[in-house]
């Protein structure tokens, strides 16, 4: 094969290969994970103290759980951020150590515009840690003495 033959080859096998790793698993993965932090939110407040960020998680570009202590969560509704999904690292701002709707944002980046907090709702961590567990859980059953053993 020549060399100019070869690069657009090459780039043919590459999206087959990405098309093979479908992100199906993924967005499932993710929509369970929106799904969880929903049901374990409580009622829309307006603001919440905030000391230090232990840690976060983003759930799509437009919402974003943060975790001000191990065992305190806030859901954060976002007004559209972008590659909130990929970045390595965040910054929430906070006037006097409260971090208000409407006022304060996420930042995501020096090149990407900050984002603005449009809703704050308060993550009940223990319903969502058993619900977590729930899913982990296997069903299992013991196997009859008359079926053999599958072949590995």
């Amino acid at each position: 094969m020549s060399t100019p033959l070869l690069i657009p080859v090459g780039t043919l096998m590459l999206g087959l290969l990405c098309a093979g790793c479908s992100s199906v698993p993924y967005a499932q993965r993710m929509s369970e994970r929106q799904a969880a932090y929903a049901a374990a939110a409580g009622a829309p407040v307006r603001s919440f103290h905030f000391f230090s960020l232990y840690s976060w998680e983003p759930l799509s570009d437009t919402e974003l759980a943060v975790y001000t202590q191990p065992n305190k969560a806030w859901l954060l509704d976002l007004g559209g951020c972008q590659e909130l999904l990929f970045v390595n690292s965040i910054g929430l701002t906070s006037n006097l150590n409260q971090v208000m709707v409407g006022f304060d944002k996420v930042l995501t980046g020096r090149r990407n515009f900050p984002c603005t907090v449009t809703q704050i709702r308060p993550v009940d961590v223990k319903s969502l840690k058993l619900a977590q567990q729930k899913q982990r859980q296997i069903e299992s059953a013991a196997r009859s003495a008359d079926q053999p053993a599958a072949a590995q």
